[in-house]
């Protein structure tokens, strides 16, 4: 079989994922998970996935479940040791997608980059695009088959991650652009935080793009509209830092980027979660 013509976007549409369904270097990722304080019972598609799709647990396995912050990176050694647990390989044309639309799937994206692997790309519109088009589905059975293990390793891209006392530093930095993915309404300190303990407010010097801004209907808009979001805020010279409540939807403003055109950017990982916490740690609202 001829290889999928890959598109020049990391994002990809249902007929792209249906064309080449069954090509033997394709992996299919579910990166589902609830939405902070939501319920998973008020998602219709919560327990549906694609037709022989496999789970990129981001919560549980994909994550490292040894520190105190949520969702945050994981280990090199132990993301390899998942990513081939899901049957990955080096070759491997990886596609991920989750039952929102656009919320999840670009931190499955992101990770997969900073650990290497660039033949990864997000399902525009997720799970509810595929069933819109009829395609498709099947229950999620937690008793899935074994799969053979694949031979992933990850080469990890340290730049792509920032840490607080770099994040600290770029404050003051006019090259540097912090960038919160909150709504703004969190991001002003006009709302409690979903996660108890924390303070209200935002990183100083952050700019604000709620992740939902940069999408319609559950679709990411298009590269047009893209830049002009991007173009109020910072110069493509720039390097931006991407931050929000726990790392995950930083990673949506990560993948309007990189589609944007602004190729030098990073998470701060420990996003909110971290920053808010009672600290030293200047904030503003």
């Amino acid at each position: 079989m001829l290889a999928p013509i890959l598109p020049s976007q990391p994002i990809v549409d249902v007929q792209w994922l249906d064309t080449y369904f069954d090509h033997p270097r394709l992996v299919i990722l579910d990166a589902s998970m609830p939405k902070v304080g939501g319920a998973a019972e008020e998602n219709p598609y919560a327990n549906l996935k694609i037709k022989n799709a496999r789970f990129f647990d981001i919560e549980r396995k994909f994550s490292d479940m040894n520190s105190s912050l949520p969702h945050t990176i994981p280990s090199p050694a132990h993301f390899t040791q998942e990513a081939r647990n899901l049957g990955i390989n080096q070759d491997s044309i990886i596609v991920v997608y989750d039952n929102i639309g656009i919320y999840s799937a670009p931190r499955a994206w992101w990770l997969f980059r900073t650990m290497g692997h660039l033949e990864v790309f997000v399902l525009n519109g997720g799970l509810p695009a595929w069933i819109a088009a009829g395609k498709a589905t099947e229950p999620i059975n937690e008793q899935t088959d074994k799969l053979k293990e694949g031979n992933f390793t990850a080469q990890y891209k340290a730049k792509a991650v920032k840490n607080v006392n770099e994040v600290l530093e770029a404050i003051q930095d006019k090259n540097q652009v912090i960038v919160d993915a909150r709504s703004e309404a969190r991001f002003l300190g006009k709302v409690e935080e979903p996660r108890q303990g924390l303070r209200k407010g935002h990183i100083p010097s952050a700019k604000n793009i709620p992740f939902t801004k940069v999408q319609k209907d559950n679709l990411l808009l298009d590269k047009e509209a893209l830049e002009k979001i991007f173009e109020e805020i910072a110069t493509k010279d720039q390097s931006l830092i991407f931050s929000c409540g726990s790392g995950v939807t930083a990673c949506v403003l990560a993948l309007s980027a990189e589609i944007a055109g602004y190729h030098t950017y990073s998470i701060y990982d420990g996003s909110w979660s971290e920053w808010g916490q009672p600290s030293d740690l200047p904030v503003e609202n």
